[in-house]
């Protein structure tokens, strides 16, 4: 399976690109956070548009591993804010259902 949803989740976040963010997303997307559950494309991007704490920020991609079956991608990285500082380290594990994310769930240190 190729990792192309994954990585192009971060690529339409840190870029600030909704529209792409929303083509990613399956309809009953539902983000697993340690801070809230976001359920719903829609939802989610509208609180990554308008409502999460902190917008100048970028993911630092350190590995991307994919199960065999094609229906998972797990992204370990971290969170730089604006000045390239880290925030945070995390793991995310995409579940991915024809073609699109479903679901992630994001542990975090």
């Amino acid at each position: 399976m190729s990792a192309r949803p994954a990585t192009a989740y971060y690529r339409a976040i840190d870029d600030g690109r909704y529209d792409d963010l929303h083509d990613l997303l399956a309809p009953a997307f539902v983000h697993d956070r340690p801070d809230r559950t976001l359920d719903g494309r829609d939802s989610f991007v509208g609180f990554m548009r308008d409502e999460r704490p902190r917008t100048r920020t970028s993911h630092a991609i350190d590995g991307v591993y994919t199960d065999e079956d094609g229906g998972e991608i797990a992204v370990r990285g971290r969170l730089l804010d604006g000045d390239g500082e880290r925030l945070f380290g995390f793991v995310d594990v995409h579940t991915v259902e024809d073609g699109a994310i479903a679901r992630i769930e994001t542990y975090t240190d």
